[in-house]
Formats: C-alpha cells, structure tokens, sequence
C-alpha cells in the first residue's frame, strides 16, 4: 500500500492509502518528488468538481474519489516493456496530459485540444500527490543535472505560458500587458523576459502580487483599481498601446480594459479558465482590427523548451516557490494558505520524495 492525497468532493481532500500502481508495456513507474498545488487543484476543493469526472472519464475510465497533483517532478523507480530509452533513476518532470490520439485535434497534433482530453492528476491514472505513479513513457522529460528538482515541479505552470506566447504573435522587443499576478501570469512574465519582450507592464490588485510581478521581470506594474490601465498603458507605449495583452485573471473588466489597451492589429491571448460566461466588445475589436484567441496548456516540446531555458539560465523560476509543505498539511498549510493568503504566496510545493 501507498499514501496518496484524494479528491472525494467539495472540501473533501484525504490522505488514504491505496494500491501501489504496477507499471505496464509503453509506461514508466515514478517515485513523486515535488508537487506544485494548482489554482484548479483550489477550484475543485472549494467549489466541487468540476474538471474532476464524476462520471467515469472517456479515457481513464475513472472517476472521483481519485488522486490530484498534476504539477510534478519525480525519479524513475521502473519501466514497462518497449521502454527503452527511459532508465530507473532519472529525474524527470512529468508532463500531465491525457489524449485519445485518435479525434481531430490530436490528428492535427493538437493533443492539448483533444476531444476527451483529461490531466493525470485530475482525470485519473494518479497523481503526483502520491507516493508511486505509473505514466506514459511519452509524459516524461528528464530534467537536466543543473536544474532542481524544486524547478522540476514548475515546469508544467511555465509551460503554460510558453505556449501561450508561441501561439501568441509575440516578437522579442514588444510592449506587452500582463493581467493577473497569480501563478500562472507570473509564469507569462518570467517566459516573456526570457524571450526578449522589453516592456512588460503587469495589471494586478494585490500589493504583494505586485512585487512579485517586478521581482520576476516586469518592467511596470499597475493596480486597476487606483490606475486608468487603459491611459497608462498607451502612455507608456508611445501612445499607440501594447502589441499584445495576455489574460491571466478571467474577469469582465480586465477583458474590457486589455481590449481597448492594445494597439491597432494588436492581439489578446487569453489564458484564464472563466467560472462565468464573458462579453467581448466587439466594436472595439472590429473597427480597430484586433483579434482575441484562446490558448491551453501545452502541446509537445513545451516541457522541453522550459527545462532547456531553466538550464541555460533564461528562466530562473526558484522565487515563485513561498513554501514546502508535507503531503498530510496540504489543506491546512497548503489549499487554506493559498485561498485565504494569496497575497502572500505564489506556489507552494508537497514535498513526497525531496
């Protein structure tokens, strides 16, 4: 038997043991070592399932009570048969998605669209908040020996807001607007500066969000409840606007407000999961030739890139980590901290195997 944290419902999270997975044919068995705790592992704690299946999921079969952590680093305890060039000790970071392979999207090579996708850690087949997970041999990246294993864990949010940027027309040295100062636009941040952007302009509420905004590499930070974002942004833009605004915070007046703060032509990319229907200003968009275009998690090589600009010293992500906990204080000193103090934490990690 293992310990592994489950999700059984709203604020329904335990530490239970169950069955040791057995690795099989075209898998890898892992040992966990650090788990990040994800704004959505938050959302189906306080507000119920939601991407959790209640139902069984079309491709794991499983449904909830099932183990969460879907932002993980780990070491190779065992490989299935056909495994060939994964070998037991290898740190590796575990890129979490689950696809069909066989719908249109991931025809395309779209897996992070796919039609019945789902994550490991939240759909079924584990998670990293456990203390043994078996995963496809295509989920894992081996982490280079000057990278942590701490930054291992990061991965999966920073890829994120890679992907975000190649989908987005981004070019190195272009104004761009950041809304939202949790994890995830944090991450569009730190990636953004890595990439060349010279003028970074951070829109955030919460004074300390805001510092870790200007610590992690933006140039500006505003706060749209004191400030004219739309003004400041132009004014500091030469008076034409950003040339691309990324949504990380998901709420009406934000989406307003990056709409009409882009420049002619200029593109907002949406990252942020809405829990409500939004309105877009479409006159806003049509008479001045603008586009808006959704963005989700990652598709193949993103983990890679990441790791590869962690190790050459491009991205140092090591500051959004503001605390470690263990796997039987994840609710009280990890869910409730991160709900309850957000201004004092970005990400905060389980340690299941440091």
């Amino acid at each position: 038997m293992m310990k592994a944290v489950r999700f059984h419902g709203k604020k329904d999270i335990r530490l239970e043991n169950i069955e040791i997975p057995k690795c099989g044919k075209g898998r890898v068995k892992v040992k966990p070592a650090y788990v990040g705790i994800c704004g959505t592992d938050l959302h189906e704690w306080e507000d119920g399932a939601n991407i959790i299946p209640t139902t069984p999921h079309p491709i794991t079969g499983e449904q909830a009570p099932l183990t969460i952590g879907h932002e993980f680093s780990a070491v190779v305890e065992e490989v299935g048969e056909d495994v060939t060039d994964v070998k037991i000790g290898q740190r590796v970071s575990v890129q979490p998605i689950i696809y069909d392979g066989t719908c249109g999207a991931c025809r395309d090579g779209l897996v992070n669209c796919c039609d019945n996708n789902g994550f490991i850690g939240l759909s079924g087949w584990g998670g990293g908040l456990s203390e043994h997970v078996v995963v496809p041999r295509s989920a894992i990246y081996e982490i280079p020996d000057n990278v942590s294993m701490e930054a291992g864990a990061l991965v999966e949010p920073l890829s994120v807001a890679w992907h975000s940027i190649d989908v987005s027309p981004f070019k190195k040295g272009d104004a761009v607007l950041v809304l939202g100062g949790g994890p995830i636009g944090l991450a569009v941040i730190q990636c953004l500066r890595a990439r060349g952007a010279e003028k970074i302009i951070a829109s955030e509420v919460a004074p300390g969000r805001k510092e870790f905004a200007k610590r992690l590499g933006a140039h500006y930070t505003l706060d749209p409840t004191s400030d004219d974002v739309v003004a400041r942004v132009r004014e500091l833009c030469g008076g034409v606007g950003a040339d691309v605004a990324f949504d990380a915070a998901g709420v009406q007046v934000g989406l307003n407000q990056a709409v009409k703060a882009i420049r002619a032509r200029g593109t907002v990319i949406n990252i942020a999961v809405w829990n409500k229907p939004a309105q877009l200003p479409m006159n806003d968009i049509v008479f001045r030739e603008k586009k808006y275009i959704g963005v989700t998690t990652f598709v193949q090589g993103d983990f890679r890139h990441v790791l590869d600009a962690i190790s050459s010293g491009n991205l140092k992500p090591l500051p959004m980590i503001t605390g470690k906990i263990q796997m039987d204080e994840i609710v009280e000193k990890g869910f409730r901290p991160l709900v309850e103090e957000k201004d004092k934490h970005v990400k905060i990690l389980v340690e299941v195997h440091p």
